[in-house]
């Protein structure tokens, strides 16, 4: 396992905690040459950043690559990035969240790649002990046990619009989806369960990012939704959500443990699952990985 530091600055000792939680569970964990850099508001240069991720997918020992943290800088590595050298390179995925969503994207364009939208390894639920072992626990099983398939289930999550629904699950954080729209690599949610979630957001900033992705087409032919628990973002982000996707008439489920908050389930992407609202579950019937 390679960890990597594609966004903001990471705090050397979270970063040396969620090492020794992966290397105590038996995974061999290498870490980039540049992970402790800092460059301004990121850690490294772009160049130094692009650098260490494309060395770590291109390794041929490493079998997948962990983003330290979050934060932002992501988007800036695209433009460094080889889609050849990546598609050329054996398959693994990418495990990460939050600014980690453009790399999600930007590897299920270009290489075609699952990934895991779960902890990094310099956060709250592997780099400290605030959030317990379980999280930790959830990332380190799938990645030790890919054969596994998994049933995701949140029972204190809302049936916003009751159904099912069977698709590939694509997504991730609302922001930085909406900070792709007009690139290659936006994709969009035609056919499949969005994965949503963010932070931070104060309402008329969450009623404009849906807006936007919804007058762009990127909901055009969406089959399910699981929205997380909207950290911080307004004293109601539900009403936005139902009021904005609602019209969309396919199951919503909100209040999902995944990204920012204090439950963080690790979400396969670019596999499919079935969404069932009245079950609070996302049930995948094939392993996520290979």
């Amino acid at each position: 396992m390679a960890v990597v530091a594609p966004s903001g600055p990471v705090s050397p000792d979270r970063l040396a905690h969620g090492c020794a939680r992966l290397r105590a569970a038996g995974l061999d964990v290498v870490t980039g040459e540049h992970v402790l850099a800092r460059h301004g508001l990121f850690a490294g240069t772009d160049q130094e950043r692009a650098a260490d991720l494309t060395a770590a997918w291109c390794d041929e020992r490493v079998r997948a690559v962990l983003c330290a943290r979050g934060g932002y800088g992501a988007l800036r590595l695209l433009d460094h990035l080889d889609p050849g050298r990546f598609a050329a390179a054996t398959p693994k995925p990418l495990v990460g969240s939050s600014d980690a969503t453009v790399l999600h994207r930007w590897l299920a364009e270009h290489t075609g790649t699952v990934g895991l939208y779960g902890p990094m390894v310099a956060g709250t639920a592997l780099g400290t002990e605030r959030l317990g072992d379980r999280w930790a626990t959830e990332l380190i099983r799938t990645l030790m046990f890919p054969e596994d398939t998994r049933r995701l289930h949140c029972p204190d999550a809302t049936e916003l619009v009751p159904g099912h629904a069977r698709g590939p699950v694509v997504g991730g954080n609302l922001n930085l989806l909406a900070s792709l729209l007009g690139s290659p690599e936006a994709g969009s949610a035609a056919g499949g369960i969005v994965v949503l979630e963010d932070v931070n957001k104060e309402p008329h900033r969450l009623d404009r990012l849906f807006t936007q992705m919804l007058r762009s087409g990127w909901f055009d032919g969406v089959i399910g939704i699981v929205a997380g628990r909207w950290q911080n973002c307004g004293p109601d982000p539900d009403a936005i959500l139902r009021e904005r996707l609602g019209p969309l008439g396919v199951p919503i489920l909100t209040g999902f443990d995944v990204g920012h908050g204090p439950r963080q389930l690790t979400v396969p992407l670019g596999v499919p699952a079935v969404l069932n609202t009245g079950g609070r579950s996302l049930t995948y019937d094939v392993p996520a990985l290979n």
